[in-house]
């Protein structure tokens, strides 16, 4: 069974909810249809009744068994009004433009209704860039406690060399931070491996990754991941971590063994932390492409509660994976 399946698996037992505050998207309106079918989770369609229904009809969805609230008609939306204002008070958030903006902005009116409690997160991206769904879920929701980075991992199924390597791993950052500090790169780490555990079921082994393995080179770039070493060494996380290592020492024993001798971690990382935006993105594409690995994500970490963010080039499927994936991250 795929890790997809697995996830899908567990969604089912979770039976959350979730909301997709783009249902003008006909891929949503699809995806609504499917996830009930399979009964991943409770579904919110945040817009017009009529409308919905309409654009539903039209496109042959079956609406039925999901919940559709309009925002310009919610019985809740003083509640929603007075929370936005509260956390926005520091920034001149006034109750007519907190208003105005959940009554017209769909991803922050998704994001309140999982802030209070009316859903247990949200799947949203697919008609809107990634920064408009991000500064909903930092504004609304914000970070967890202790917590001050929202970041991003892919969990990657690999289909060959799974004897040497697993058939998961995961990468992060690979969507939202292009050059992370050493506390953003432990706080990355930390965020991974809460995914590891709730979300793929795999017990982490973090690989914070460079172009040097414990010394090799010398470079601005290679402290900070020695710092962010430190950093999870002093927090006493509860999960195997090595800084400072290379891709050949993070996944293959034998350089592991020779580079990093007595790790527990090289050689057998399932989880890989890039120095930047720009090795992780690189990184995942070229094992999606060249390895024909499966690429889920990404999903987003840090947050008070799950809220993750499609392409906008996703497809229906997309839409049906994510939010299993979300249902078992809000467990």
């Amino acid at each position: 069974m795929g890790i997809i399946n697995q996830i899908k698996e567990k969604a089912k037992i979770t039976q959350k909810t979730i909301v997709l505050p783009e249902a003008t998207d006909e891929r949503v309106l699809k995806a609504a249809q499917e996830i009930v079918k399979e009964g991943l989770a409770e579904v919110i369609l945040v817009g017009n009744i009529e409308t919905l229904n309409a654009e539903a009809k039209k496109i042959g969805a079956n609406l039925e068994g999901a919940t559709i609230i309009d925002p310009k008609t919610f019985k809740n939306i003083d509640a929603y009004v007075a929370k936005l204002v509260e956390k926005r008070a520091k920034k001149g958030m006034t109750p007519e433009k907190a208003k105005e903006i959940l009554t017209t902005d769909v991803n922050f009116f998704g994001a309140m209704m999982v802030a209070l409690g009316d859903a247990d997160g949200m799947v949203s991206g697919s008609d809107s860039p990634t920064a408009n769904v991000l500064r909903a879920g930092f504004q609304v929701v914000g970070t967890k406690p202790g917590m001050k980075t929202v970041s991003s991992v892919f969990i990657m199924e690999l289909k060959n060399k799974v004897e040497e390597y697993g058939d998961i791993l995961i990468f992060g950052d690979c969507a939202v931070i292009p050059e992370p500090n050493s506390q953003q790169l432990a706080d990355i780490a930390i965020g991974a491996a809460a995914t590891a555990r709730s979300v793929a079921g795999i017990e982490p082994k973090v690989a914070l990754m460079t172009f040097s393995t414990k010394g090799s080179a010398k470079h601005d770039s290679v402290d900070v991941v020695v710092e962010a070493g430190k950093i999870l060494e002093e927090s006493n996380v509860d999960f195997e971590f090595e800084a400072e290592l290379q891709a050949d020492a993070a996944l293959v024993e034998a350089v592991g063994a020779k580079k990093a001798p007595g790790s527990k971690v090289a050689g057998n990382a399932n989880i890989l932390v890039f120095p930047n935006l720009a090795a992780g993105n690189i990184g995942y594409k070229l094992v999606q492409r060249l390895a024909g690995a499966e690429a889920l994500g990404p999903l987003l970490q840090g947050l008070a509660a799950p809220i993750n963010d499609l392409s906008r080039g996703c497809s229906v499927s997309d839409i049906v994976n994510l939010t299993a994936i979300t249902s078992v991250q809000a467990n």
